[in-house]
């Protein structure tokens, strides 16, 4: 379908930026996406909102073919997705919850794509002239309090009190943690990524605010404000799952933290040193490549696969982390479902050999990881695309009013379960001071 397409320049992006938010959050299902202006060679776009599907699919089971058609149907438009972490068919379905309440797979065009870069807004629109959208996101009146359903709340403000209950106590953790090693002594996988659940009830709180709390503590360059219906995820990863530039396909995974120390530079860059030469961060960070090249290697030109950097070390709000690159040149006719099969969970949140370690993450976590360790992103109308990985995120339904978040690590033979355990509640502290104010009785519960 023909777009409508205009270019407007503006004073405040920040003021708009609010605005915009707010305004997508009107529709039933909007995707909004902010790179915080992290500068990065292989930046994409800075900040970019969808909203209300004009076409979609929803899949509660893996399906190549419907998602192939319905990206061929809508070549040379804008489409947003997510795929949870269980949209695969490396092992067997299994009935256990799913959290996160996303359905398993869903596609859509929509009907407005708005762009930011910069004081540069341009929006597409199917329907209304791009000037009527222009002056409905930046006339949009915020929510009042009342609104917004907290009369204690503002923008920027703290969401209530509230408790903070683990789905596995901290000694099953560090058992299983034990089991791990004892499977990775006996040969059957080198690393695998292990995570756990955590579960918020009666949270009043309004998701465009619990959002910008959580982006405000920690902004990252994959953050995301994704609504479908009456579920939200409310995102602040750092990762890169996988982005398509031309025939070039581009894989950043993270492996490697460290706490960061922004009150004291010296100590901040001893920080970087001692994860620079961190053997045990290494080790975790390189299988994690190895994988995958391993996985690009099934789509990619023979001979085009090359590891671009390995163990860099770069720094967000709360952690260092180590990140490689991998890039490839995609061989010619691979559909958008082949690619997914090759590359899809991501090496960073399941391990390696990856079918081995996917078995035991089946066996040992108590609940679907749903969108958690998945994925959201587009494909642009040239036929690009780039998608997270989403870790650092709050998960939310404003129906029952319950969230939930997962963390986890990788885990090998170097691994110590108790600096494990740690690592993960660092990984989680900027999704904790925006879920609860800290208090001995909430720290005893995550114990």
């Amino acid at each position: 379908m023909k777009k409508n397409k205009q270019v407007f320049l503006i004073d405040n992006p920040s003021s708009f930026k609010v605005q915009l938010l707010h305004w997508s959050n009107q529709f039933e299902v909007c995707t909004f996406l902010d790179n915080h202006a992290y500068n990065s060679s292989y930046g994409a776009l800075d900040c970019i909102a969808a909203a209300g599907p004009l076409a979609f699919i929803s899949l509660d089971q893996v399906n190549a073919i419907a998602v192939n058609e319905f990206i061929q149907t809508h070549s040379g438009e804008w489409i947003f997705a997510h795929f949870n972490y269980e949209y695969h068919s490396i092992t067997k379905p299994n009935t256990k919850v799913n959290l996160t309440g996303f359905p398993l797979a869903y596609l859509y065009t929509p009907a407005v794509v708005i762009e930011l870069t910069e004081n540069k807004v341009t929006i597409q629109t199917d329907s209304d002239h791009p000037q009527i959208i222009f002056d409905q996101v930046s006339g949009f009146k915020l929510p009042s309090l009342s609104e917004q359903g907290n009369e204690q709340q503002s923008y920027q403000s703290a969401v209530p009190t509230t408790s903070i209950t683990p789905l596995i106590s901290k000694a099953s953790y560090l058992e299983n943690i034990h089991k791990i090693l004892a499977l990775i002594r006996r040969g059957d996988f080198y690393e695998i990524n292990y995570c756990q659940a955590f579960e918020v009830e009666h949270l009043s709180a309004h998701p465009v605010n619990v959002y910008a709390n959580l982006t405000d503590i920690s902004p990252t360059p994959f953050a995301c404000f994704y609504k479908n219906s009456s579920d939200y995820l409310l995102c602040a990863s750092p990762e890169r799952y996988l982005q398509k530039k031309g025939n070039q396909l581009i894989s950043q995974p993270i492996k490697g933290t460290i706490k960061r120390n922004v009150e004291n530079d010296a100590d901040d860059k001893l920080q970087v040193e001692a994860l620079k030469n961190s053997s045990k961060d290494k080790s975790e960070n390189v299988m994690v490549v190895d994988l995958v090249r391993n996985d690009l290697s099934r789509i990619c030109e023979q001979g085009s696969v090359e590891v671009s950097e390995l163990f860099g070390i770069y720094s967000f709000p709360q952690v260092h982390q180590m990140i490689s690159t991998i890039t490839g040149k995609l061989a010619s006719n691979t559909l958008f479902s082949e690619i997914l099969e090759a590359t899809f969970p991501m090496g960073s949140m399941t391990g390696a050999p990856k079918k081995s370690v996917m078995e035991t993450i089946d066996t040992l976590e108590p609940t679907k990881r749903g969108l958690y360790s998945g994925t959201v992103g587009y494909l642009n109308p040239a036929g690009d695309f780039d998608f997270n990985v989403v870790i650092r995120s709050i998960f939310y339904n404003s129906d029952t009013q319950k969230a939930s978040y997962g963390v986890g690590g990788g885990i090998t033979i170097y691994s110590d379960p108790e600096k494990e355990y740690e690592e993960c509640l660092l990984k989680a502290a900027a999704i904790k001071k925006v879920l609860s104010h800290h208090d001995n009785a909430t720290d005893e519960r995550l114990q």
